[in-house]
């Protein structure tokens, strides 16, 4: 499919599905992950492990990384043994993760800086799901031609790659998609919490509702979770919706925009991640409306 040899960083619940199916299309791939453990099964299925991030760097034209936030970025591409201290001219960074707009435009000025990398943001949405089936929706910042570059690389992984911008412009339209989620997740809550206090069976919501102004794909995955307090196996944490939206935030304060609603919304889930659920389904939330 493509000659170019990729480097996976971040073997989490979006990157081992990621990595499956770059192996399926018949990538070469390396792999490397703060626990080793977790790289083991993808060994399996064909992938190489490496041992340090300079072995992967090493043997790689593109270094991907799916990490859990801005600060996990940092430390691995700039910390001790990180990506830029191994980087060379013509290799690119593909950062799937969903970091701070104006932390990657800063990472990518010092990784260009520091060894040559090109640095290209490239968040995504549609869950572990979307990962599984190749079906991601990615917004990418970056130099068009470095995008276009790469974009046979991406395929397997993705339904659409929408350019929208320089560095960073990807990112700020990861904040604008999970503005969106999050402040569904919040009034969901407050639905289906109605609903029940009601007398209304919330398990038909979602049968009632679909196909209608109120329908989207948080309502369908959320709503059926909530009323049915199933919790266990979270295909995502409440901690990473509230990260978002404290982005989201933060971003509205660099540009001189009220965003009152997503500011609403992560004082809520924050209530509620003090509770002891930040490691929850973001559908743990209904309790709150509970009164639990």
């Amino acid at each position: 499919m493509t000659q170019l040899r990729a480097g996976f960083i971040g073997i989490g619940l979006m990157g081992d599905p990621m990595t499956r199916r770059l192996l399926g299309a018949g990538v070469d791939v390396t792999l490397w992950n703060r626990t080793a453990a977790k790289a083991e099964p993808l060994r399996e299925a064909g992938a190489r492990v490496a041992g340090t991030i300079a072995e992967l760097v090493a043997g790689v034209d593109v270094v991907m990384l799916c990490l859990a936030n801005t600060e996990v970025v940092e430390a691995v591409v700039f910390g001790e043994g990180g990506v830029a201290e191994h980087g060379r001219r013509g290799q690119t960074l593909i950062d799937f993760s969903s970091s701070d707009p104006a932390a990657t435009r800063d990472f990518a000025a010092r990784l260009s800086e520091r060894c040559g990398m090109t640095w290209i943001d490239c968040p995504v949405s549609g869950g572990v799901a979307g990962a599984e089936a190749g079906s991601l929706v990615m917004m990418a910042g970056g130099e068009a031609s470095k995008i276009d570059t790469i974009r046979p690389l991406l395929a397997p992984l993705s339904a659409r790659v929408t350019h929208m911008g320089p560095v960073g412009a990807g990112q700020v339209t990861k904040v604008c998609n999970q503005m969106v989620v999050g402040c569904q997740a919040a009034v969901l809550a407050e639905m289906v919490a109605l609903a029940e206090a009601c007398g209304v069976e919330a398990t038909r919501l979602v049968e009632a509702l679909a196909g209608g102004f109120a329908d989207s794909t948080p309502f369908r995955i959320l709503t059926p979770r909530m009323a049915q307090s199933d919790f266990a196996d979270p295909p995502w944490h409440l901690r990473t919706l509230l990260k978002d939206l404290d982005m989201a935030v933060a971003q509205s304060q660099r540009s001189g925009r009220a965003t009152p609603m997503s500011g609403l919304a992560a004082q809520l889930m924050r209530a509620h991640a003090g509770r002891g659920h930040a490691e929850h389904d973001p559908a743990i939330l209904v309790e709150a409306y509970r009164g639990r």
